[in-house]
């Protein structure tokens, strides 16, 4: 069997450093691999996710796969993907045209040292099937409200500190239906913050989370009556996004940086 190469990119999302925010792995691709041979990639990768994507015509089909599954939808990489068409492929122009086939279009724009996500708004619902009683006994403390949303659940609490100080069981959480755990709360430094967990795909605490802020910032627009603002996602590594509510789209503002080029070389998946 012959052996193939790629190119291959790793990216801190939602940082303006190495080492914050969230690392990604985006693979150029001229014709899509088998699905296989990207859960494989994305396996051997290791990180939360790996962004594909393929050139059709005047935009970017995307796709994205956590070590143990595909999502149909993933903030980070995508900002990571766009970061490297601008810099690293030097495309022209201040927008790109994402496109994913669960997800529909998700156009990513460049204003000056930011990238600005654009997608679809969650509808969330208040969630009186969830047991929260075992949501207070597996995170350490009760929410006031569940809601949920297409992918995930989300869970208000009262203060920041609660959200910083939080210990999963996510052994216990991965048992919860659904892709992934929101848990936030008002900030002090910004209009809100959060975490997200999501044991489920193989991930027990994301860093920064993209997608889930299609849920977070209707909620906060309505809660605070802004269109535009800043939150904070309070995990180890931490990282800043720039909100915008648009009613049926939000958008998602960051920076990322380039950690890592290289090629992966693999055997020839089509032979």
């Amino acid at each position: 069997m012959s052996e193939i190469q790629y190119p291959i990119f790793q990216v801190d999302a939602f940082s303006d450093r190495i080492f914050g925010g969230n690392p990604a792995a985006v693979c150029p691709l001229t014709s899509w691999l088998p699905v296989q041979a990207m859960q494989q990639i994305a396996m051997e990768n290791n990180l939360s996710e790996t962004a594909f994507f393929v050139e059709a015509g005047d935009r970017y089909e995307i796709r994205w796969f956590t070590p143990i599954t595909e999502v149909d939808l993933c903030g980070h990489a995508t900002l990571a993907a766009a970061h490297v068409l601008f810099h690293h492929y030097k495309l022209a122009g201040d927008q790109i045209s994402f496109y994913s086939h669960a997800s529909g279009d998700l156009p990513v724009r460049r204003e000056k040292n930011l990238l600005w996500l654009d997608f679809p708004s969650d509808q969330l619902h208040i969630d009186e099937e969830i047991n929260l009683c075992y949501l207070e006994k597996w995170l350490g403390i009760a929410p006031k409200t569940a809601y949920r949303g297409k992918t995930d659940v989300m869970l208000v609490f009262e203060n920041e500190d609660q959200i910083a100080e939080m210990q999963p069981d996510f052994q216990a959480l991965s048992l919860v239906d659904t892709r992934g755990i929101i848990v936030t709360a008002p900030g002090r430094e910004t209009d809100f913050v959060s975490r997200f967990f999501a044991p489920r795909c193989g991930i027990p605490e994301d860093p920064v989370t993209g997608s889930a802020h299609t849920s977070l910032i209707p909620f906060w627009a309505k809660k605070t009556g802004l269109h535009k603002l800043t939150a904070r996602q309070l995990s180890a590594r931490g990282g800043i996004l720039y909100c915008r509510y648009a009613g049926a789209r939000c958008h998602i503002g960051g920076m990322a940086r380039t950690y890592l080029t290289g090629t992966i070389a693999i055997d020839d998946p089509v032979q």
